[in-house]
């Protein structure tokens, strides 16, 4: 094939390709932000809390934003054949790159160090947790874990008797997003699973709290465990495709006329 052939073949696997980019990010742009305005409805049929659903329209908007960026700029440097674009593209797709690999060598050196501050952020965060007023966004963020994970507490449920308002109330105040439904305790008739402090998330529970035994740091631990190697795949996976197209895009940008600036023509 002649390299003349080989040139426009990259040229539109590129369009092509970040096309589809930012078709995609546009999905989920829309998406992210439909969940933001109309998260009850979501809440209703989904049946998931105000607050995992609002962290899912984040993500997806912030995802759904990156996406069409590197499509923009995939797509148009590569059919208009503009290097400044192409430039751009590459540099930030080598940006994304760089961070990823920065990012898992830091959480595999430093993942002692890590493990023990998230451990102290976590236990100095259930000691103010619900004080008064509506619950902030990391105790949410913390019921939503427990939830998930059906844990309690850091390190165990004891953890959360170092809150004031627990230790205050003879041991009968538990958080509710610890609740085990399949406990013994669970099917005392006396029992109340609705909030019993006005203000705060919390349950009353007359005799032994009907919580999850293990705690987080665990479940958390137990989790990676599971799943590292569908995590590592997926990572190694989008390490490649960013290879895959910082090289085609840098071929590209080499092999196209010297003194050719498609700029001037919309200046």
């Amino acid at each position: 094939m002649s390299p003349q052939g080989c040139l426009n073949i990259t040229k539109y696997f590129l369009f092509l390709f970040n096309l589809l980019f930012f078709l995609l990010g546009i999905l989920f742009l829309s998406f992210g932000l439909w969940i933001l305005i109309d998260q009850h409805s979501f809440a209703a049929v989904l049946g998931s809390s105000m607050y995992a659903l609002k962290v899912w329209s984040y993500v997806l908007s912030g995802v759904g934003i990156i996406t069409m960026l590197m499509g923009f700029l995939g797509c148009l440097g590569s059919l208009k054949e503009i290097k400044c674009m192409l430039g751009f593209y590459f540099g930030f797709l080598f940006l994304l790159f760089a961070a990823q690999i920065t990012i898992g060598v830091l959480l595999y050196t430093q993942r002692a160090t890590l493990g023990t501050k998230v451990g102290k952020y976590v236990e100095d965060m259930l000691v103010t947790y619900a004080a008064e007023g509506h619950p902030h966004d990391k105790h949410q963020s913390w019921d939503f874990i427990q939830e998930q994970f059906r844990c309690c507490g850091w390190n165990s449920y004891q953890d959360w008797h170092q809150n004031p308002i627990v230790a205050n109330s003879s041991n009968r105040l538990y958080p509710c997003s610890c609740r085990n439904s399949s406990s013994p305790e669970e099917h005392s008739a006396n029992t109340t699973h609705v909030p019993a402090v006005q203000g705060t998330r919390f349950c009353t529970a007359p005799g032994d709290w009907p919580v999850y035994g293990q705690g987080c740091a665990n479940s958390v631990q137990d989790w990676l465990a599971n799943n590292i190697i569908s995590i590592v795949g997926i990572c190694l996976g989008i390490a490649l495709l960013e290879l895959c197209l910082m090289m085609l895009s840098m071929f590209l940008f080499r092999n196209m006329g010297q003194n050719y600036d498609k700029l001037t023509r919309y200046s």
